[in-house]
């Protein structure tokens, strides 16, 4: 591991934290491509199960900020545990009403609870944060969890498609649960890292949302949760098309692979200059990037489409991570972080349902203008946003955790 890597993990525990998030994320990657290849494979229905994983996307999107809010008061055992057993609980009667035949009505229900899912990696960085909050290694943190979330992607897909392929369809779901409640308990019995919850004084009314820069972030992400969701749903459609359906795990895992070598790289780097113009580039360049799928006739050609469109991703999630800490207050830095992935949550939903009616309607080939659509709406957010995010949100009387005093009673627990 190169040395500034190596460095962060000098710090007692974070071993075991980030490995229990890695194995807590997999779900990210497994549930929703898992559920559409379970529904489309007892079903031969596309746009219902681009629709349920829609429905996923769209729970976890409206609960998961409210669940990080309890957690900034309350500390993460206390309610990550009873909301993964809710979403592991409702997994399971839509895996038995999908199996079973039952009326359509009741996996859009049950999806709906799988929604009740932790955002595992703003758990895991609100762990790093308090151990390098204002210290250069926050970068190779960040850094090292956007790889780790690529490597969810890598091996999430080819699980999640191929067992649900090749051995029975509900298995994808099926072990996506099963890693979600080993992740959790995991992470949430490693008590010495956990963040201590700011003191209830520091807790100011309303949302982490009301922050202007991260309203930017956020609604760029949903742009950008577009891009994301409509690829993964087109491009099981197309390698089926291809008459490889399997393969499509492979095409999806390259993609990842792109986005986790540039996180990689990235990581290794001490930047100068504006984070957010960073972000607006990057943002550009995920935009751009969706335009070679239009042309893709193979794939072959979709891979290395993919793996060049993912060279854009760990990049700016990493430097997104980074202004959300600029943007709001300490005591609502988990809810932030959980905003941006409601953001692409959002985008995810939206993106699998407009791409699950495109393939249905015109193919897969035509279906690839859904992204390239999402890179553009992205773009203009971002460039009408950029000046909002250049002026980092000033420090207010009472918002931000003594920091002093929290490191304090973080080596005393360590000790």
């Amino acid at each position: 591991m190169p040395s500034p890597y190596r460095a962060i993990f000098a710090a007692p525990g974070a071993k075991a934290f980030s490995a229990a998030g890695l194995v807590g994320r997999l779900p990210l990657a497994m549930t929703g491509v898992g559920v559409l290849a379970m529904i489309s494979e007892l079903t031969g229905r596309y746009r219902l199960a681009g629709l349920v994983a829609a429905t996923i996307a769209l729970a976890a999107a409206a609960l998961g900020p409210q669940i990080s809010r309890l957690v900034d008061r309350h500390g993460q055992t206390k309610v990550l545990r009873p909301a993964t057993l809710v979403s592991v609980a409702s997994g399971t009667g839509l895996i038995l009403c999908a199996t079973a035949g039952a009326p359509v009505w009741t996996l859009f229900v049950f999806a709906a609870g799988v929604g009740c899912v932790p955002s595992v990696g703003s758990m895991v960085r609100a762990r790093w944060a308090a151990i390098y909050q204002g210290r250069g290694e926050l970068h190779t943190a960040y850094s090292w969890e956007s790889i780790v979330d690529e490597l969810c992607f890598i091996a999430g897909p080819p699980l999640a498609i191929g067992l649900s392929t090749a051995w029975f369809p509900a298995a994808g779901p099926l072990l996506a649960g099963l890693f979600l409640m080993t992740g959790v308990f995991w992470l949430t019995a490693q008590k010495a890292t956990e963040p201590i919850p700011a003191p209830r004084e520091h807790h100011t009314p309303g949302s982490a949302m009301a922050s202007r820069g991260l309203q930017v972030l956020v609604v760029t992400f949903v742009a950008t949760g577009a891009i994301f969701g409509s690829v993964e749903v087109i491009s099981v459609a197309f390698a089926e098309e291809q008459g490889n359906k399997a393969a499509s795990s492979i095409a999806l895992a390259v993609y990842a692979a792109g986005s986790c070598l540039a996180g990689l790289v990235f990581g290794l780097l001490r930047l100068k200059g504006s984070p957010g113009r960073r972000w607006l580039l990057g943002v550009c360049a995920m935009a751009v990037s969706t335009i070679p799928l239009l042309f893709v006739g193979n794939l072959v050609a979709l891979s290395l489409a993919l793996f060049v469109a993912g060279l854009a991703i760990a990049p700016t999630m990493v430097t997104t991570m980074g202004l959300v800490g600029s943007h709001v207050p300490s005591a609502k830095l988990t809810e932030g972080m959980t905003w941006v992935s409601t953001g692409l949550a959002v985008g995810v939903a939206l993106g699998s349902g407009a791409a699950g009616v495109a393939v249905d309607e015109w193919g897969a080939q035509t279906a690839y203008g859904v992204p390239g659509v999402a890179g553009l709406l992205a773009a203009v957010v971002a460039f009408v946003g950029y000046r909002r995010l250049s002026r980092p949100a000033t420090t207010r009387e009472g918002q931000r955790v003594d920091e002093h005093d929290q490191h304090a009673e973080r080596d005393a627990n360590l000790a």
